[in-house]
């Protein structure tokens, strides 16, 4: 199965017919980058953990190093984590169901879409859902 050419300069507008082979193509294209990206940036980050024990012989430094690294790790597992949402995506994206909110079954706004492309719900349902984990937080 081949992609269609995505034109140039092409964003995906409210007009066009929602995930038409080319919006499709677009947010392929645009999880992939994004993907590249955090693998990039991940592989950097294992290269200078890889270099070496904290051997700072000040105490204070060895502990900005700590912290550091411990960041460095938190960020890490962070981009992990949204490396499997971004490839639970591009699943959907493969199988029909991107863009399509996973409780209501509509359109997932191209807007949102656009700004978050590994959402799996309407902007609406997630309102609904942060305010349902707020009220439960609270008791």
């Amino acid at each position: 199965m081949s992609s269609p050419l995505l034109p140039k300069n092409y964003t995906p507008s409210e007009d066009e017919e929602f995930m038409n082979p080319v919006m499709r193509e677009y947010f392929r294209q645009k999880l992939l980058r994004w993907r590249a990206e955090l693998l990039a940036e991940s592989s950097e980050t294992l290269s200078s953990l890889q270099e070496g024990g904290i051997q700072e012989p000040d105490i204070a430094d060895r502990a900005s190093a700590e912290t550091d690294r411990a960041l460095e790790l938190r960020t890490r597992d962070r981009e992990r984590k949204l490396i499997s949402k971004i490839d639970a995506a591009l699943e959907r994206l493969q199988d029909g169901a991107y863009g399509y909110c996973e409780e209501t079954g509509e359109p997932i706004s191209v807007r949102r879409l656009d700004a978050r492309p590994i959402a799996t719900l309407s902007l609406e349902a997630q309102e609904r859902h942060e305010r349902m984990e707020r009220t439960q937080r609270d008791d």
